[in-house]
Order: C-alpha cells, then sequence, then structure tokens
C-alpha cells in the first residue's frame, strides 16, 4: 500500500510539473506614447520598444525578466550608438551601426501594434536620402512560462529598380544585445557546441552555434539571457558573437565581414532569431528546451 501511494504521488508531481510547463505565460498588453511602446503582463513590463525620436534606428529599448529584472543598456558614453537590442549591418557601403556623420537611417514609413507585438516597414537610407534597402520588422512576444520569449524578424529587400545590393559589415554586425554596467566583466558564455569559439580580437569570439547565453548577476540576482538562430535561416547556424569585457555583448551575425552577401531583386533575405531571458542560471539542457519552444512558435 505504501509503495502504491509512493507511485500515485509520484505520478501527481510529474503530472504537476507537466502542467506547469504547458500553463500559458501572462496574457499582453501594451501601450504607447510618443516615442515608446510598452509591453507588460500582470501589470509587470516586459519589452519597451523605441518606435519614435531616436538617433539613427528604432530597436527594443529595454527587456525584463518574468521577476522583473532589466537587463539592456542603451546609448551608453563608449558606445552611444549601442541601443539595447537593436539590428544593424552595412549596406551598398553605408554602415548602418555606426551613427556617424556617414552612417545611414532607418526610418520608420509604417508602424502597426498589437497585444503581443508590432511590424514595422523600415526605410534604409543614405546621409544624402538614398534608398538602400527596405526592411519589414516584427517582433512577437510568446507565452512562455519562466521566461520572457521574444521572436525577432527582420526581412530585408531591395529596393524598387534596384538590382542587387551587397550586405557587408564588421565580425559583430546583425542582432546584438548590449548588457547593463553591472552584468560587464563578470558574466558567462554558453553556446549550443559547448565550445568556447575562436577568439577575434581580446575578449571577442565568434562560434557557429545554434544558440548562445549569456548569465550574470545584476542587484543580487541573477539573469541568463538567450539568442536563437532559427534553422531557416541563410547560413545557419549562424556566427554567435560574445564578449564580456570590458563589457558584455551577444549578437547572432551572418559572418559578413569575411563572406558579404548579395542581396538580389526578389529574392529577400528572411531572418528569424529568438530572445530569451530568464531568472536565474539555465544549463544547456534548460536552454535547449526552451529552443525547441520558441522553434514551435514559428
Amino acid at each position: 500500500m505504501h509503495n502504491i501511494k509512493s507511485q500515485r504521488a509520484a505520478v501527481l508531481v510529474n503530472l504537476l510539473g507537466v502542467l506547469a510547463a504547458l500553463t500559458p505565460a501572462r496574457a499582453f498588453e501594451v501601450a504607447q506614447d510618443v516615442s515608446n511602446l510598452t509591453f507588460t503582463a500582470g501589470g509587470k513590463p516586459v519589452l519597451a520598444y523605441r518606435h519614435a525620436g531616436y538617433p539613427c534606428k528604432p530597436y527594443a529599448a529595454q527587456l525584463w525578466t518574468p521577476a522583473g529584472v532589466a537587463v539592456l543598456r542603451d546609448a551608453p558614453h563608449d558606445h552611444k550608438h549601442h541601443h539595447a537590442l537593436m539590428f544593424a549591418l552595412s549596406a551598398a557601403g553605408t554602415s548602418f551601426w555606426e551613427e556617424t556623420a556617414k552612417g545611414g537611417f532607418q526610418i520608420v514609413r509604417q508602424l502597426s501594434q498589437r497585444a503581443d507585438g508590432l511590424t514595422q516597414q523600415l526605410d534604409w537610407q543614405t546621409p544624402a536620402s538614398n534608398l538602400v534597402l527596405k526592411e519589414t520588422r516584427t517582433l512577437q512576444l510568446h507565452a512562455c512560462a519562466g521566461a520572457t520569449l521574444l521572436t525577432w524578424r527582420t526581412k530585408l529587400e531591395t529596393p524598387p529598380g534596384c538590382a542587387a545590393v551587397e550586405l557587408t559589415g564588421h565580425h559583430y554586425y546583425g542582432l546584438g544585445a548590449r548588457f547593463l554596467q553591472s552584468l560587464d566583466g563578470q558574466g558567462v558564455f554558453q553556446n549550443a557546441t559547448g565550445k568556447p569559439g575562436d577568439v577575434v580580437r581580446g575578449d571577442e569570439r565568434l562560434v557557429a552555434a545554434r544558440w548562445a547565453a549569456f548569465s550574470a548577476a545584476t542587484a543580487g540576482r541573477t539573469i541568463t539571457f538567450a539568442l536563437f538562430d532559427h534553422p531557416e535561416n541563410p547560413r545557419h547556424p549562424n556566427q554567435l558573437f560574445s564578449m564580456a569585457k570590458p563589457f558584455g555583448y551577444l549578437a547572432c551575425t551572418l559572418n559578413l565581414w569575411k563572406a558579404p552577401l548579395l542581396l538580389k531583386a526578389g529574392a529577400p533575405l528572411d531572418l528569424r532569431y529568438g530572445v530569451a531571458l530568464l531568472d536565474g542560471t539555465a544549463d544547456a539542457a534548460r536552454l535547449e528546451k526552451l529552443q525547441r519552444h520558441w522553434l514551435g512558435f514559428q
């Protein structure tokens, strides 16, 4: 009888665990002001997106863990062009990453919002207002117990009348995240390969992997931030860039510094990346499971 009760208890515990894992995360709500879209769940902030009033490009200005811990840093004094979570490349010889007199602009032509995300139509223009790329950008939050989970989708196309555009960039160009100053110099990186990757310079590394993650402590709490590459992305698995010193940074890149990409008319570049944010330290098994969960939304 004792064994039967124990077995029933074990089954109940396992069932509760499964139900907890399948329990949808909070329902999202969105509020818009002149510059930002702020997404909340259960009254707690989840995502702030800067859709207007930005220097050169719109971006995700902040992400919060389910417990409400913020992790991103916007326009630090050492790299003013680092805008929290942002996407940029060089196109037709113009950099849309650095914000210099010769740098380009991502101009919002249309914005639509919903409770769980947004879609933008962007024109990538040179300082002389020449159109070099058209982008459809979609951000979508997903229901996920125990994690903030986001899809960042960017579709790039040549402008009308343009046969091809060459995409280039440094080894860190792509979808990149700059972390809070309190996380600098003390984070730990891991990736799907289990290998540290190749050193580019200093503390900067690149590794071709399905996902990479960064764990560090801030305000007495540990967080884990992860980027997932989609298997249908060009050049999958993408080169994942990481650095912990002098500041923390993580990015998905297309290896454009070694292999420029020629974007042709009628053949859009469609990129999908997952962004996950958790409270605590996540091991490889948990991150693998979370990536599979994210892929289920795709």
